[in-house]
């Protein structure tokens, strides 16, 4: 297999114009794939919508074994808002039953799929009146999410008991009980981005970037009901916080994670700060072990995840929402230089020393092959091993011989002392 020899070697592909993709390319002096050449390209930074046309079966795309791209086949089992939802539920069922597994907290607030679940939420919301909060399935940067109070509000999505081809079409929505007690900070509503790298689902290898930040409202926090629908209160989506009034160009509405953490630790102590971000660790470690037996786990993928996850004033953080593609563009210097080093330690990650850029075309070429053992660093830049199951699994298999070896020994001197006692002449016994 041929080894590329220099890093101009290396071709690159993306759909998208942002600088701090391209320059982290370009930085590495790698080369620009040739036009001409449509599938000549060794790592693409593709958009969603080309990852469903590479991997469409009308398509019958076969990668070669050295290309690899930044999204799973699948991805939107986990990004997409109604199929999270699914398969974290199906999760947190299957940890109920299991007695050898110590129950996962719930993580993600009380949530249902409009209009199928309609009887459902309405059940609950007659036991529960508090807010709720209502958004599309596949939308992103804070567009169509709007607050409810009363049934009435969802009227529309009520039409779930009513044949299909009668029924009126509806835009599918998760609606959720809304958080209405989040941790303030100087009275504002704030959510946190955390950045994840899943370099394999099976066995799942998982880094998380130690370069997230907070992003804050620009609007005091209130839950009067005047309030409800003014999205610089509720929504701390930069796309929408951007153009309020008193939206900060100068920060963006940011604060590094770094910051966030030292003021925690000033005002809460450093016992419970720490909690809280093993907490945070743990609903990430879930989520994607949640998804984990229904992912495709292509072999020439990884994924570049954006977390949002909201605390509570109790210290509890719950997971609202992953991004399949975290926004690259950047507001400020500041976040400029943030992006550049996420993207720049992902591609440190997924691109190690022995990156095989070759073409040997006798290599497997099936799109789910396993991932070959490598062993992970503890940190490449600002990511941080957060989890790898094939330490586990290791560790599973050695306990295993371990018992099975100490088991043999027993049995093997059982053996002897049975075999001593018989060989013993008679006269032994007289």
């Amino acid at each position: 297999m041929q080894i590329a020899s220099t890093a101009a070697a290396i071709r690159w592909r993306t759909d998208f114009d942002k600088f701090v993709i391209i320059s982290n390319f370009e930085r590495r002096h790698w080369t620009k794939h040739s036009q001409a050449d449509e599938d000549g390209w060794d790592i693409y930074w593709a958009s969603v919508i080309t990852i469903k046309q590479i991997f469409s079966p009308e398509n019958s795309v076969r990668l070669e074994p050295h290309q690899i791209i930044n999204h799973f086949p699948n991805h939107y089992e986990l990004t997409r808002k109604d199929l999270m939802v699914k398969n974290v539920k199906r999760y947190m069922k299957q940890q109920k039953k299991d007695v050898l597994v110590e129950s996962t907290p719930e993580f993600i607030p009380v949530t249902y799929i409009l209009p199928q679940d309609y009887s459902l939420f309405v059940e609950e919301f007659r036991k529960v009146p508090v807010p709720w909060i209502m958004k599309p399935i596949a939308k992103a940067q804070g567009r169509g999410i709007f607050l409810i109070n009363k049934l009435s509000q969802v009227k529309k999505w009520a039409s779930s008991n009513v044949p299909a081809a009668m029924r009126p079409q509806t835009e599918n929505y998760v609606v959720s009980r809304y958080i209405e007690d989040p941790l303030l900070i100087g009275g504002k509503k704030f959510d946190l981005r955390m950045y994840v790298v899943v370099l394999n689902y099976k066995p799942l290898q998982v880094y998380m970037s130690q370069l997230g930040f907070a992003r804050f409202c620009n609007i005091k926090y209130s839950s009067e009901v005047a309030e409800m629908d003014n999205q610089f209160v509720h929504l701390t989506n930069v796309a929408i916080q951007k153009h309020g009034d008193e939206y900060n160009s100068r920060h963006g509405n940011k604060w590094p994670l770094t910051d966030l953490r030292l003021y925690l630790e000033a005002t809460w102590g450093h016992a419970a700060t720490s909690e809280l971000f093993e907490s945070i660790n743990s609903v990430i470690i879930c989520s994607l072990k949640a998804c984990q037996n229904v992912m495709i786990n292509d072999r020439h993928c990884f994924e570049l995840y954006g977390y949002d996850i909201i605390i509570d004033q109790s210290l509890k953080p719950w997971l609202i929402e992953v991004n399949a593609s975290p926004s690259l563009s950047a507001t400020t210097h500041s976040d400029r230089l943030l992006k550049c080093k996420v993207i720049h330690d992902t591609l440190q990650l997924v691109t190690p020393p022995d990156w095989d850029t070759g073409t040997d075309s006798t290599a497997p070429n099936s799109h789910q092959d396993a991932q070959p053992a490598r062993c992970l660093p503890k940190t490449v830049g600002s990511m941080q091993l957060l989890f790898d199951e094939t330490s586990e699994l290791e560790e599973g298999r050695a306990r295993r011989d371990a018992l099975l070896s100490t088991e043999s020994v027993k049995r093997g001197r059982r053996k002897t002392m049975i075999d001593s006692v018989s060989l013993r002449p008679t006269s032994a016994y007289s």
